[in-house]
């Protein structure tokens, strides 16, 4: 694994890069926290840092990554020669996620840092579900990156509801990164609904359409099981409430359990909107893709029916960020093709 190692002194970056290289790791170098926060947003999550630097001090450096929406979580160890309780707690309180006073022993440095692989690698299961979440989006090839431009949607939502006296007090900065990994599972459960139905080309009648409506029980039935084994797994309890939900509308006339209004979770409502303006603004066998402007104007209207009107408020005041997200999956789609 990569390691960066940040410090404005040339000899303790040396004396770190020799012990981490020892050990077996790859080592990138930053001289202060302006220098590693464009490492981080280049891909390095495992940080060894000290605290006191010049143009950006670790614990500004540890408050700027948990500020940003990086597409994988950054552990971050702070390094300080000032053994104080208050350095600690500000280092902490900022984001960094362990605290090492100098002079240290490599051997614990080096047992921090595998702590902080094992933290890592519990992303794993979070990239196998997205993977099993393309897996089940794989039988429907009209779907194209929907996955992605859902969850990308979802996300400048819960950024923008967060600012939101309505909402402020449920959405917090793992909200933020949960409805990220999780608006991805809202349709796993149309692995069991029959390729007759999920397939046909064209619109559902009623008793297929009710055969379909059960992807929102079957994919929160699946979640639920998971969530008996691993019941403190907060992803797994989100991931639920999408898939149970984003059919549910606002005045309680969806499905499947016709709930209204805040009885939908908060989740469920986003993702609803974000699934719902991705699936006007692409196309699908049974209809071309809609432009912007028209796709905007059903939901306006949909304001308080369909959708939280709150939520319909966000995405009004995001609009250039849902055009560019559009835009650009749009444009790698027809690359690839």
């Amino acid at each position: 694994m990569r390691v960066l190692i940040v410090d404005d002194n040339e000899t303790e970056l040396a004396v770190l890069d020799h012990i981490l290289q020892a050990a077996g790791y790859e080592v990138e170098r930053a001289a202060n926290g302006r220098e590693a926060l464009t490492a981080v947003q280049a891909g390095c999550r495992l940080v060894v840092s000290d605290q006191c630097m010049p143009v950006m001090d670790g614990t500004d450096f540890c408050r700027e990554v948990r500020s940003q929406s990086l597409p994988g979580y950054v552990y971050v160890i702070m390094l300080t020669a000032r053994a104080s309780l208050d350095g600690c707690i500000a280092s902490l309180s900022a984001g960094a996620d362990d605290y090492l006073c100098k002079p240290f022993d490599h051997r614990e440095l080096l047992a921090r840092l595998r702590t902080g692989e094992r933290v890592l690698a519990l992303e794993s299961r979070e990239v196998t579900i997205f993977a099993l979440a393309k897996l089940a989006e794989s039988r429907d090839p009209e779907t194209g990156a929907h996955l992605e431009r859902v969850r990308s949607y979802s996300r400048v939502l819960a950024e923008r509801l967060a600012t939101s006296p309505e909402c402020s007090d449920e959405i917090n900065p793992d909200f933020l990164r949960l409805i990220y990994l999780t608006s991805p599972l809202h349709d796993i459960g149309k692995v069991g609904i029959p390729d007759a139905v999920l397939l046909k080309p064209g619109r559902l009648n009623d008793r297929e359409f009710e055969v379909m409506k059960r992807h929102t029980i079957i994919g929160a039935d699946t979640l639920d099981a998971a969530l008996r084994v691993h019941p403190n797994a907060a992803y797994l309890r989100m991931a639920r409430d999408i898939a149970a939900a984003h059919h549910e509308r606002y005045d309680g006339s969806g499905y499947p359990y016709g709930l209204s209004g805040r009885e939908i979770p908060l989740s469920a409502r986003i993702v609803a909107l974000a699934d719902v303006y991705d699936a006007l603004t692409t196309k699908r066998v049974y209809k071309d893709a809609f432009e912007h402007m028209r796709a905007r104007a059903i939901i306006e209207g949909d304001a308080g029916k369909h959708f939280d009107p709150v939520v319909v408020e966000a995405f009004v005041d995001r609009e250039p960020e849902f055009l560019r997200i559009l835009s650009a999956f749009n444009e790698s789609v027809a690359d690839a093709a």
